[in-house]
């Protein structure tokens, strides 16, 4: 067991994954796409709920923010992907100051329903100011970064655009990852965790527990805004429904899915529904049916979600190994 603790496993993981592009499928780079980043946006969201005892009805509003305003400069200004992509990311923590600063002053359901009402104001401007966002048709055609400089690193030559973004992506997405790790693993992160366990305790012993939520708040909205503008690139267009009430739902059930006790059950959760979602809807209609049962069994049988399942798995392995 002891072993298995000290295998890099994110690096392996990452390093397979950096393989999928010589596979041959552009389906196979598709979907891992899809997944890097909306692991990510799970991963962000786990800064607040994991971490800090948040439970956000509202993340993917900074998820459509940074997606809206890399894509608008991109597109409608041609400014280049690296300052377009750290606009949405400011952009997308800015915002989340700003309704932060409201929604902090809150607990438990109202400040739930308070980040779900922010995120209905950022998704009805992204409906309804057509001359700046595209209003329901959104923006089409937003152009691929200029990747050519690619093709002078050795095996890059020949892979397509498509391919990659996708090791752009996964470079991005892993730098965010460690970014997180670090995070959580600071005296910063180890304060949200006590704000998590006990709020009241914390303030007792002189910790400012508003601004350390408020902080959290900010940071997991960039993170979001981040994984949004990759997100919109990849897409090929920005939609309102990036902003949407459901957007959140979804990347909620991710965290849920994975355990969001963990740093990395999210982006757990993130793979699985992706995956399932894509075979699954292959074969049935019934794809909301069957998620939430899996659901319901997980919460009922598995209350930490799919890593705390395993490491559930492990420690009875231990403990049947050393009796």
């Amino acid at each position: 067991m002891a072993l298995l603790r000290r295998v890099p496993w994110a690096v392996l993981v990452f390093v397979a994954a950096a393989t999928v592009p010589w596979l041959g499928s552009r389906f196979y780079t598709f979907l891992a796409t899809d997944i890097a980043i909306l692991a990510l946006f799970a991963a962000s969201l786990n800064l607040l709920l994991g971490y800090t005892g948040l439970v956000s009805f509202g993340h993917a509003a900074y998820f459509g923010i940074g997606a809206y305003t890399c894509a608008i400069l991109m597109k409608t200004h041609g400014v280049p992907f690296v300052p377009a992509l750290l606009a949405g990311t400011v952009n997308a923590g800015a915002c989340a100051l700003v309704f932060g600063l409201f929604c902090v002053r809150s607990s438990r359901i109202y400040f739930s329903m308070l980040t779900l009402a922010f995120a209905q104001i950022v998704w009805a401007v992204c409906f309804k100011w057509n001359s700046v966002t595209g209003g329901e048709q959104g923006l089409n055609n937003v152009p691929y970064p200029g990747l050519d400089w690619m093709a002078v690193i050795p095996m890059l030559g020949d892979l397509r655009a498509g391919d990659r973004y996708y090791l752009v992506v996964l470079v991005l997405v892993g730098l965010a990852f460690a970014a997180l790790k670090r995070i959580v693993d600071s005296p910063f992160g180890r304060i949200l965790t006590a704000i998590r366990e006990n709020a009241e305790r914390a303030e007792f012993v002189g910790v400012d527990v508003r601004r350390y939520q408020l902080a959290s708040f900010v940071v997991a909205g960039a993170f979001a805004g981040f994984a949004g503008a990759l997100f919109g690139l990849f897409n090929r267009g920005v939609f309102p429904d990036f902003a949407h009430w459901s957007k959140s739902a979804e990347v909620l059930i991710m965290a849920i899915l994975g355990g969001f006790g963990s740093f990395w059950g999210p982006a757990v959760g993130a793979g699985v529904l992706v995956l399932l979602n894509q075979q699954i809807t292959s074969y049935t209609q019934y794809w909301p049916l069957i998620l939430g049962s899996i659901l319901i069994v997980l919460l009922f049988v598995f209350p930490g979600g799919i890593v705390g399942a395993l490491q559930a798995a492990v420690r009875r392995l231990k403990e049947r190994r050393d009796a």
